[in-house]
């Protein structure tokens, strides 16, 4: 699968869960490209919009892998990913 499909899928996931993603301009006084946030008790997932699709796909494992996925539909490529990553 490459980076483009798995971006996709994983945006898909993402709002299977109900998390809203954000892709914005990060001022340059914050570091990283961006991560999950909770605000007023909903989570979010803001992510630098100049970020390289590696990047994205890092930030939405590593959010999407705190969240029980064990009753969700995770296409076996998409889960194979989301496990590889924990290594």
């Amino acid at each position: 699968m490459d980076d483009h499909t798995a971006l996709s899928l994983l945006e898909g996931l993402a709002d299977k869960l109900g998390i809203p993603i954000r892709y914005e301009i990060i001022k340059d006084e914050l570091t990283g490209p961006g991560g999950l946030c909770r605000i007023e008790g909903e989570y979010i997932l803001i992510i630098h919009s100049k970020a390289t699709v590696k990047e994205k796909m890092q930030i939405m494992i590593e959010a999407l892998r705190r969240f029980d996925l064990g009753d969700i539909y995770v296409r076996p490529a998409l889960r194979e990913l989301l496990e590889e990553y924990e290594k």
